[in-house]
């Protein structure tokens, strides 16, 4: 999935205007990106409009209580994976770059 900031706003200084980014998942309906900084921080899905809604076919999907979307690839489907990251777990560290690059050479081929 590809999205775009919607307008400017002062509350994410650490997202462009117009800027493409790639959703890496979905927790609680937020969509979860790389920001300007690389940071894989959630954002309301407000902000964005959808360029591209294709989604990876391995993400796994699951749904909350009140109806709210979890979605991941499967390596970082797992409870407090980025609890790990945050904290600079050296395997989650490496499973998330490995993951996300892995990504990222799946979208460029499908730019191409």
């Amino acid at each position: 999935m590809i999205i775009t900031l919607q307008q400017p706003t002062p509350n994410y200084p650490d997202l462009t205007f117009q800027q493409q980014y790639i959703v890496i998942g979905i927790e609680s309906d937020d969509l979860r990106v790389l920001n300007d900084h690389g940071q894989p921080y959630l954002y309301p899905h407000a902000l964005f409009e959808i360029i591209d809604s294709t989604e990876p076919q391995d993400w796994v999907t699951e749904f909350g209580d009140d109806g709210e979307r979890y979605a991941y690839p499967p390596a970082l489907n797992t409870p407090g994976f980025f609890e790990d990251f945050f904290d600079a777990n050296k395997q989650a560290v490496m499973t998330f770059w490995r993951v996300i690059n892995q990504r990222l050479v799946a979208v460029m081929a499908q730019a191409a």
